[in-house]
């Protein structure tokens, strides 16, 4: 199986499959898609990826699409350590608070909608950090109080091992420290982050351990 990544090294999604990938120890090819050039609006990245985003995983000439549903589909096909439970009650959980960050979080505050913000609305850069800063700040409050009411067990969100939450936590917390939103409110949060970068896999898929010159 060729497994091929067109990524941005400081993507959120991108982040998330290399999490993945490394976890669940997948070899892979990487080639880097940088989204300030515009490269993602191109034509090679759009017959691959439609919306002209990343990631894009390309297996065996077949491109997946979506953060989540790529992460669904390397759970499905490489089975250790599964980012997602069997059983259906705790997978819900698990889902509910990978999307507050996928689904809430991360869409309304991407490069492009902070564009859109500075082209049709007018807004400077402080504006646009404090619209960054408010909607992180809303979302990780509620996914502090999901943690602490899920209680798994372990250190990490999914418990004694990282889960599909724990791949959406990290890179959303390395945005968050960029755009300097306190994050002192959330010891739940950061308790499960420090479990995730003490490992070896996690650290190998830093942003800055993968930025292309």
């Amino acid at each position: 199986m060729k497994i091929v990544l067109h990524d941005y090294w400081r993507s959120s999604a991108s982040y998330r499959v290399r999490l993945c990938l490394n976890l669940k120890h997948v070899a892979y090819d990487c080639v880097a898609v940088n989204l300030l050039a515009g490269e993602q609006s191109g034509a090679d990245n759009r017959a691959l990826n439609p919306q002209g985003f990343v990631p894009t995983l390309v297996v065996d000439d077949r491109p997946l699409v979506q953060s989540l549903a790529i992460i669904d589909f390397l759970d499905a096909t490489f089975k250790d350590p599964p980012m997602v439970s069997s059983d259906a009650a705790t997978r819900s959980g698990q889902l509910a608070r990978a999307l507050v960050v996928a689904a809430d979080i991360h869409p309304i505050d991407n490069l492009r909608v902070l564009k859109r913000l500075e082209t049709q609305f007018g807004a400077d850069q402080a504006a646009k950090d404090d619209w960054y800063r408010h909607w992180v700040a809303d979302g990780l409050a509620a996914l502090e109080t999901m943690a602490k009411e899920a209680l798994p067990g372990g250190e990490f969100l999914g418990g004694a091992s990282p889960d599909i939450a724990d791949l959406c936590l990290v890179p959303q917390l390395y945005n968050a420290r960029r755009f300097a939103v306190p994050l002192d409110a959330y010891p739940r949060l950061l308790m499960a982050e420090a479990a995730m970068l003490a490992l070896p896999e996690v650290a190998a898929a830093a942003p800055e351990r993968v930025k292309s010159d």
